[in-house]
């Protein structure tokens, strides 16, 4: 049987030409994909959902189209400093810091918090899910290697990569379309940025100061690799020196993917991707996600209902229906009228999907399903179009309905044809779950412990620290941990 990706051509917006190209794999039938992970220090935020989301739906139509598809996405566990800076604190070590417990504990509530995450969403996980710490011999052998060709420098037991240096025979800022001259221009010099030669220069290894808790032996000091190597050594290990894919959030353009850019160019002398893609961020009604304003929403809040911006609960396939109706590249608004208006869809796609067992074939058909078959894969092969493909699938729904009416009719061969195409693009391609076949266990424990949270919280606030410990111990001896936060009170199953 012919793979279908040999009678489909994806066009994919290519962030290093700003333009749309023909994916070509460098292996016939194979993609290789890398995608910027967490930097586990807290829990999972929604612009993090949305952007492994859209390489969920990537992962999943390469799948389908028949590519053997490795993909790999890191887990930061070490090396990211506060303000994605070469000084400061390590922000796992901080926060390991503030709660008086091992940075690896950090480490491990937040992973896991990730990935229940991304379950409740129906992600599919990755082929590789490497981690920074687990890294550190690559990460210093490759440093060895950039010192070797005259492309970095050691300062007081740390090592930066020398973008001037590099620029000579290369182009530093061919990903965020920046000049070195630029860049210089419109950099003041920072305190504490002394040991660089220039303020462009970033770190691959950081000595570590006597308060720093996570400090690895080196060839230059006892400290740390820096963020941007981790990447470069993790997708070069598991993905070849050149491979097909690279994704993250747009705010990784500059510096993050520019620095991997750069390391890998420095190290095997040719460009590491051939398709860099970037998706966009996440705003809540028209503004800027943040905590401090009171505009934000935890992923596990849209389940509960327990966020002031929205009224009341949705299930993570409605929020995942919601997202995918923008594209990936576009800014998506994340509001409690947007979330609305798609469960309202949601549920009248599902509907029609239900309907169909009952639907009566007749000996013609007078709808071209062929031909809406064809637009899907269209739209999915214009650069994921999502929204699109989302639009086909109502024409789908409105098709049902004449059907039903009889103002149209349909064979039995096409019934097939529409049956088939939506359960491959609803459920495996958009990973959307049929609430109707999905238990709402889930959803009722979510609601239930909402209310006793905000009943605690009510307890609290009133000083009857009697019933609130009572719900919190009551709670621990049915399975259910609470954990309280300065980002609210989220909830584990044991």
């Amino acid at each position: 049987m012919t793979p279908l990706y040999q009678t489909n051509q994806i066009k994919i917006y290519n962030s290093l030409s700003g333009e749309k190209e023909i994916l070509k794999p460098i292996n016939e039938g194979h993609i290789g994909m890398y995608v910027c992970g967490p930097t586990v220090y807290s829990n999972v935020h929604l612009g993090n959902v949305r952007t492994f989301m859209s390489f969920d739906v990537v992962f999943r139509y390469l799948k389908h189209l028949g590519y053997k598809v490795r993909y790999v996405r890191n887990i930061t566990d070490a090396g990211h400093l506060e303000n994605d800076a070469d000084q400061g604190e390590d922000r796992i070590a901080k926060k390991a810091r503030l709660e008086q417990i091992e940075p690896m504990e950090v480490v491990q509530r937040y992973t896991v918090d990730f990935h229940n995450t991304l379950n409740k969403f129906n992600f599919l996980p990755p082929s590789i899910e490497p981690t920074a710490t687990g890294h550190i011999i690559e990460q210093i052998e490759i440093i060895k290697s950039i010192l070797e060709k005259g492309l970095a420098y050691v300062v007081n037991g740390s090592v930066y990569f020398d973008v001037l240096e590099y620029n000579k025979s290369k182009k530093y800022g061919i990903l965020s379309k920046r000049n070195v001259e630029d860049l210089i221009h419109n950099t003041r010099e920072l305190d504490g940025q002394s040991d660089k030669k220039n303020p462009q220069d970033f770190a691959l290894w950081k000595k570590a100061e006597p308060q720093h808790i996570m400090r690895w032996p080196s060839p230059w000091s006892d400290g740390f690799p820096g963020w941007h190597l981790e990447c470069t050594v993790m997708s070069t290990k598991y993905l070849g020196e050149q491979f097909d894919i690279h994704g993250g959030g747009m705010d990784l353009k500059f510096p993050h993917h520019e620095c991997e850019i750069a390391q890998a160019e420095a190290c095997n002398g040719h460009s590491p991707v051939n398709y860099w893609m970037h998706a966009n961020m996440l705003i809540m009604n028209g503004k800027k996600m943040a905590k401090s304003t009171g505009n934000y929403i935890l992923p596990n809040e849209i389940f509960t209902g327990d966020n002031k911006n929205i009224s009341k609960s949705f299930s993570a396939s409605v929020a995942r229906f919601f997202m995918l109706q923008a594209h990936y590249r576009s800014i998506l608004d994340f509001t409690n009228s947007g979330l609305l208006a798609s469960e309202k869809g949601f549920n009248r796609l599902m509907e029609a999907v239900n309907s169909l067992k009952d639907i009566k074939t007749g000996q013609n058909s007078t709808l071209d399903i062929k031909s809406w078959q064809q637009k899907c894969y269209d739209a999915m092969n214009d650069d994921f179009n999502t929204p699109i493909l989302i639009a086909h699938l109502f024409d789908a729904v409105k098709f049902i309905n004449q059907i039903k009416e009889t103002t149209e009719s349909i064979n039995s061969d096409d019934l097939n044809i529409l049956q088939q195409t939506l359960h491959i693009f609803i459920y495996d391609v958009l990973g959307l779950q049929n609430i109707s076949e999905v238990s709402n266990d889930s959803d009722k424990l979510s609601g239930a412990v909402g209310l006793l949270i905000r009943l605690r919280q009510e307890a609290r606030a009133n000083k009857d620290f009697a019933m609130s410990d009572k719900i919190r111990d009551e709670l621990a001896a049915a399975g259910i941990q609470l954990q309280d936060g300065k980002d609210g009170t989220t909830f584990s199953v044991n």
